[in-house]
């Protein structure tokens, strides 16, 4: 019953209806366009240009759009797109994913909407998964583009800043996701303007669009460095504090905790570090250190407002008491207490940015997809990306034999069944193409053809120009490929001749993957474009997804039965309950990208805001108006601190100490001359005489070198600060799932601990840029410096060491670790189980 109402109210026929209206316009302008010369269907492109810049929509001259691109296609690459490839390419243009078994022609498919969004020429981002794929179509696809008019790029890892920007001028770019997604956060690192190599995120289509936004969605980008701050540095400004004297070198404010070195103190500090000013922009670092020293020792005690456990720094939470494992102070007093200890001084590489591709594809205005199995993951695409998929019918009725899985007992029956099967179709001469899970699966089944004397390829992705040409030899008589179920995809398998009359290509499966989409994504291997083909499946009891899911019953009655491990089951009973197996794996690994994708929304919103802050600084002219704003703020904070509104213990003396330190010369205002006064005639007081001082340092100099000075302060001040919070926030996300324990809900917790320290990291750059920009002395080369230099590994599975390219961190958890998402329990007992 509830099959015929599901088909009476498909939304997929629904969708296929109003794409086949499309088709119908499309295909009508056929002759129209054949009659053009090429001379005449390249003009369309300006006018289509025209005409859109004008006001009229891409959806008025998409049908036109289109048939120009059908007819260019036809005699620039001799490939003239079919009806379902019409229908693709306009269930692209909306911002969808278009499903299209493997064969059908989605690269040409994409084409159609790609050429119409360039149109607008904002830029439209073609995006596949590796390089080897991203050059071959912007090579092939490129030819027809700039036939048309169009500018094509291709974005690489190996290009310089100029290359790349002139990739992404283009009108149509091909890339990776990768490179997209670290481009992006260089960007947003970059020290002048004219650095960024990338424009708004207009339109992306993504090939293998669930490989993407699915199978690389916990996995975030990382670009991590080491940072200026080293952990030598906290142990000699923690050598130095231990000599200073309370009240002599430094003063502390026990009610406000603030903790300031006084002239002498500064003196001292110049003097052991043989320097001339501590304020200088270049001994940054070191005053930084310095600072959060003195507070390590004057104002952090232990066993008060931290532990040492097993050579660690462990904080207490004030409020409650508990220990708060996991989490460490930021912006360097973590660093300074373990100095102060005697610790080591933990100087890990720092994460500098931070992005996972959910949240980068969704900041594109409009984003579509291909990909050849997408609707096992529907719910995920439409909920997370708000893109719908569409099941695209195949240009020709597809003509493979899907045959229920073969169930052994043992791992063994089960190889020498796969190797026995595969030796019986090679002696026919029927190409054949194994499909393992993991690589050491395929080199046991490389063994047992080494025995028969069969010859064979085995791919593993780490070759994408070898992956290539081994694909184009699997559909020739006799060949026997062994790969990864992930390996050679985007690639056709075409068949050789007679190979059609043997059966076309037989895929063999030798375990069924967590994903029903991978093992779709390897039976799609075979029975292109209406081709013959067949597709088997070989498990066995001891593999993984079988012993998570109760296969000890079926061990049982297979053993009633008396069958012995050359004896298979073959049952389509079996083979559902595998699939429903697979259906909770997937639901459960929904739920955990799900809640990784709650947390990084917590960093998104704040890596908007401070991306946005520093896009205005960098394409300000003038920043004078911006510190001004912050002067304030820290004015009236420090206000706030030593002289609060409507109470009586004021300590002017202690704010008296602070401008001194901060933002006046010593002696401007004395604690004397603010006697008397209310809290807001106090900030009023030091507000004109701190601009009085800017304007004075301002008179000292041209006004194009102040201006690049508050900017050098400010990118710093930024910089600094935000490196530091992610780091920090970082930590904190690894360490706060313990909070279950406690029956707290741990993303709410990182919630609202990670506001509050973002709000610390706001003032701490507010006081940075204000106290730089009051007491450094301007030097003659000034200059705008990196706080700290990307650098890792290149992602290659090689592993093959790159320096200063970004890397990719997989978060690896034990089977006993408590599990990530929060709950409480061991991951073994939780996500892990599947």
């Amino acid at each position: 019953m509830l099959g015929v109402l599901n088909k009476m109210f498909d939304p997929n026929k629904r969708d296929l209806k109003r794409l086949e209206k499309i088709a119908d316009s499309v295909e009508a302008l056929a002759e129209e366009m054949e009659r053009l010369t090429d001379e005449q269907l390249k003009e369309k492109t300006a006018e289509f240009q025209e005409r859109v810049a004008g006001g009229t929509s891409l959806d008025d001259i998409q049908a036109e759009a289109f048939a120009v691109v059908r007819e260019a296609s036809r005699r620039v690459l001799g490939m003239y797109p079919f009806r379902v490839q019409i229908m693709g390419a306009a269930a692209l243009h909306e911002g969808n994913i278009a499903e299209m078994k493997t064969g059908e022609g989605k690269t040409l498919t994409s084409t159609l909407s790609v050429y119409l969004n360039a149109l607008e020429g904002k830029g439209v981002h073609v995006v596949t998964v590796n390089e080897y794929l991203a050059s071959r179509d912007a090579n092939e696809m490129g030819e027809l583009f700039e036939f048309l008019g169009l500018t094509v790029g291709l974005n690489l890892n190996s290009l310089s800043k100029e290359e790349k920007r002139e990739a992404y001028q283009a009108d149509v770019t091909y890339t990776t996701n990768n490179e997209l997604g670290f481009d992006y956060l260089r960007d947003n690192m970059v020290l002048y303007e004219e650095h960024k190599v990338q424009r708004p995120l207009h339109y992306a289509v993504i090939d293998e669009v669930d490989s993407i936004l699915i199978d690389e969605a916990r996995t975030p980008l990382i670009i991590s460095g080491q940072a200026a701050k080293s952990a030598e540095l906290y142990g000699l400004a923690n050598r130095f504090v231990a000599t200073l004297k309370k009240e002599e070198d430094y003063s502390y404010d026990e009610s406000t905790k603030g903790v300031v070195l006084t002239e002498s103190g500064i003196e001292k500090a110049e003097k052991a570090f043989g320097i001339e000013n501590l304020f200088d922009l270049k001994h940054v670092t070191l005053n930084h250190a310095i600072n959060q020293s003195l507070k390590a020792h004057a104002s952090m005690h232990i066993d008060v407002d931290y532990v040492v456990q097993e050579g660690e720094v462990v904080i207490v939470d004030s409020f409650t008491g508990r220990l708060m494992k996991g989490r460490r102070y930021s912006d360097g007093l973590h660093q300074a207490i373990e100095a102060k200890e005697g610790l080591e001084v933990q100087n890990e590489t720092m994460t500098l940015a931070t992005i996972t591709f959910q949240n980068f594809f969704r900041m594109y205005d409009k984003l579509a997809g291909m990909t050849g199995t997408a609707k096992t993951e529907e719910e995920e695409f439409r909920n997370i990306y708000n893109m719908n998929v569409i099941a695209v019918p195949t240009n020709r009725p597809i003509a493979r034999d899907d045959r229920p899985d073969l169930i052994y007992a043992t791992m063994d029956g089960k190889y020498k069944a796969v190797a026995e099967d595969i030796r019986d179709r090679h002696k026919k001469g029927q190409p054949v193409l194994v499909g393992t899970v993991a690589i050491e699966t395929s080199e046991i089944i490389s063994n047992f053809l080494k025995k028969y004397g069969i010859p064979h390829n085995v791919l593993n992705a780490k070759n994408h120009g070898r992956e290539a040409e081994i694909i184009l030899q699997a559909g020739q008589k006799g060949a026997v490929t062994i790969a990864t179920n992930m390996a050679g995809r985007g690639t056709d398998i075409k068949l050789g001749d007679g190979v059609k009359e043997l059966g076309g290509l037989a895929v063999i499966g030798t375990e069924r993957h967590e994903s029903r989409r991978i093992d779709n994504q390897l039976r799609g291997r075979s029975g292109r474009q209406g081709d013959p083909g067949v597709t088997q499946f070989y498990l066995s009891l001891e593999d993984e997804l079988m012993r998570r899911f109760g296969s000890e019953q079926m061990k049982n009655m297979m053993t009633k039965l008396g069958m012995d491990d050359s004896t298979p089951i073959q049952s389509k009973m079996v083979t559902r309950s595998v699939e429903s197996a697979q259906k909770r794996v997937e639901g459960n690994n929904f739920d955990s990208r799900k809640r990784l994708l709650q947390y990084d929304d917590v960093l998104r919103q704040q890596r908007e805001i401070i991306y946005k802050e520093r896009n205005e600084v960098l394409a300000s002219e003038n920043v004078r108006p911006i510190l001004e704003g912050m002067l304030e703020n820290v004015i009236e904070r420090a206000v706030a601190m030593h002289a609060p509104d409507g109470e009586k213990d004021w300590s002017l003396k202690g704010l008296e100490d602070y401008l001194g330190a901060n933002l006046l010369p010593e002696g401007t205002l004395t604690a004397k001359e603010m006697e008397g006064k209310s809290s807001e005639e106090l900030i009023e007081l030091i507000r004109q005489a701190v601009m009085e001082r800017y304007d004075e340092k301002e008179a000292e100099m041209s006004d194009e070198r102040m201006r690049e000075f508050e900017k050098v302060v400010l990118l710093r001040a930024i910089d600094t600060k935000w490196t530091d919070h992610i780091d920090a926030m970082d930590q904190l996300r690894h360490g706060i799932h313990l909070r279950a324990y406690g029956q707290t809900d741990p993303l709410r917790e990182y919630q609202s601990e990670g506001f509050a320290m973002f709000e610390d990291m706001v003032m701490a750059i507010e006081n940075d840029a204000a106290k730089y920009v009051m007491k450094a002395e301007i030097r003659n080369n000034l200059e705008r410096e990196e706080v700290a230099k990307g650098q890792a590994v290149n992602p290659k599975e090689d592993g093959e060491k790159v320096a200063k390219k970004p890397i990719r961190r997989k978060v690896n958890i034990g089977r006993n670790d408590p599990c990530p998402c929060g709950s409480g329990k061991k991951y073994k007992n939780c996500h892990g189980k599947g």
